[in-house]
């Protein structure tokens, strides 16, 4: 006799506006049950924006995929998070090969086996629906989104984009983060810095807002407007630009 496949439902919760450093959760509910609640309590679930989206690592191939789910407030380094191997066997979709790497005795859940159609469904419904965002984390999303299109409006600054933010403690302003020249590579030692630019939200309605914003951002050279708050600060100080102090990570 087949086992019948579980169910998977994605919910989005958000922390009352203005709560400081209380993120926005994506947790995964299996057959009605929040499997995260179980096992792991030093941290949040995963950001949407990390688990979603056309590019998500939710979504399954037939090559397995770690994926994490949450992760401890403090870092995984120090308090651990919950990782999951996700991959497409025939009809189905499998998580298996639970992992939290601050527990030897590994994390108490089963393997999970979903019908492939009725994940997809789920996974596309769940990055289409924007209900429950507030109008900066719309802006940040969409100009993240226009920037990422037209790459080269940053290029010509030898910036590369790394992320719009919104969070919730800080409901009316965005922040840009970019990497000059580029985003640092695992192993490879070459100078860098991270910049950040943070603008206020208007009452308009978010799409409008999106194209001036990238306007302000591109038109001029964004390291002349933006502070520092990482990288290497000898390459800092070669440029002239100002190193944050105890902020910045050398």
């Amino acid at each position: 006799m087949t086992t019948a496949p579980h169910r998977l439902s994605l919910r989005v919760f958000v922390p009352p506006l203005g709560t400081t450093h209380a993120g926005v959760e994506c947790r995964p509910i299996v057959d009605g049950r929040d499997i995260l609640a179980d096992v792991f309590h030093e941290g949040p679930a995963a950001d949407p924006g990390r688990l979603l989206g056309p590019n998500a690592p939710l979504h399954a191939t037939d090559v397995p995929r770690e994926v994490r789910l949450a992760e401890a407030a403090c870092t995984e380094a120090c308090c651990g998070a919950v990782h999951v191997t996700v991959r497409r066997e025939g009809p189905y979709v499998i998580w298996s090969g639970w992992r939290n790497p601050d527990d030897a005795e590994g994390v108490d859940l089963p393997e999970f086996r979903f019908d492939a159609a009725a994940y997809g469904a789920e996974i596309q419904r769940a990055t289409a629906d924007h209900s429950w965002e507030w109008p900066a984390r719309t802006v940040a999303r969409l100009l993240e989104e226009r920037l990422r299109e037209h790459p080269g409006r940053l290029a010509t600054w030898d910036c590369e984009l790394h992320a719009v933010s919104a969070p919730p403690w800080e409901p009316e302003q965005i922040t840009v983060f970019l990497f000059h020249p580029s985003r640092p590579a695992t192993g490879q030692d070459h100078p860098w810095l991270q910049f950040r630019m943070t603008m206020p939200i208007s009452g308009d309605d978010p799409a409008v807002q999106v194209e001036p914003l990238a306007a302000r951002i591109t038109a001029g050279d964004p390291r002349q407007v933006a502070e520092i708050c990482g990288g290497s600060r000898e390459f800092a100080d070669r440029l002239g630009h100002p190193w944050p102090g105890p902020r910045g990570r050398a």
